[in-house]
């Protein structure tokens, strides 16, 4: 992999060839908190991959024992004012719409702990791969702090009661209660971790860009509609996916019994 410019030092950012971006949560000494230097950082890098029509991937990793343990209560006590929370829930909230409204999937590498806005940050990848050391929580309620915007997307992963649970208790659950509520994707050894991401990545690759960035975009607008808008929509989604080289090519190998020959792909 040929590593790019840096956004910073809390963040490093690796490309390939393939366009898979890693970006890397680099302060494990204060396990990867989500303050705002790092939510700048995370900003920057995911608008760099939104500009580039060459990106294929997002791989969201970490550094140090923990992948993310959310925003650091500590800064926050040092800050007792409305505005400065204000500023921080809505930079972060910033960054949370960025990765979904990305035109390429974003997976998150889950190595080791995932708390309050860093189980957020899972919830809100398209997909998510833990080793079975991973653990998740939603823990803020233990300080009093009801996690209200990692419900966002936690209640779009997990069914209603389930979540409720993790955001009224703030207990912990491990990688393969994770698994079964549809939290993560895939939970493997630790051992085994970077090649199981390389499984999933690999296999979005092999696909048209084109039709992965509609297929994404549609799903979450479809979800927020009403059913009949959602199959307007995406009734109108297939139908210009259709129009597209990439899916005609592949309505013409399918009739005549071969693998699709893609075009290179940027």
């Amino acid at each position: 992999m040929t590593a790019m410019t840096a956004t910073d030092s809390l963040l490093h950012v690796a490309r390939d060839a393939r366009g898979v971006a890693t970006l890397t949560l680099n302060d494990p000494a204060r396990f990867n908190a989500l303050g705002s230097d790092m939510l700048a950082a995370l900003q920057q890098a995911l608008d760099g991959v939104a500009r580039d029509e060459s990106a294929r991937v997002v791989v969201l990793a970490a550094s140090g024992r923990a992948f993310c343990a959310g925003h650091n209560l500590k800064d926050m006590a040092q800050n007792p004012e409305l505005a400065y929370y204000q500023q921080l829930f809505a930079q972060c909230s910033r960054v949370m719409l960025a990765i979904h409204q990305l035109p390429v999937p974003v997976i998150a590498r889950v190595h080791g702990m995932a708390t309050a806005a860093g189980c957020q940050l899972v919830a809100q990848c398209d997909l998510a791969v833990a080793s079975d050391a991973a653990s998740f929580a939603t823990s803020g309620i233990h300080y009093g702090l009801f996690c209200a915007t990692p419900s966002v997307p936690l209640v779009r992963n997990v069914p209603a009661k389930q979540a409720m649970e993790m955001l009224l208790t703030g207990d912990f659950i491990d990688a393969r209660t994770a698994l079964e509520r549809g939290l993560v994707n895939r939970v493997v050894a630790p051992e085994a971790l970077d090649a199981e991401v390389e499984k999933l990545v690999q296999s979005i690759l092999d696909k048209p860009r084109v039709a992965v960035a509609m297929g994404k975009a549609l799903v979450y607008q479809q979800r927020e509609l009403g059913i009949t808008a959602a199959y307007q929509l995406a009734g109108q989604t297939m139908a210009v996916n259709m129009m597209d080289e990439a899916a005609q090519e592949g309505a013409r190998a399918f009739a005549e019994k071969r693998q699709p020959a893609w075009k290179q792909q940027a």
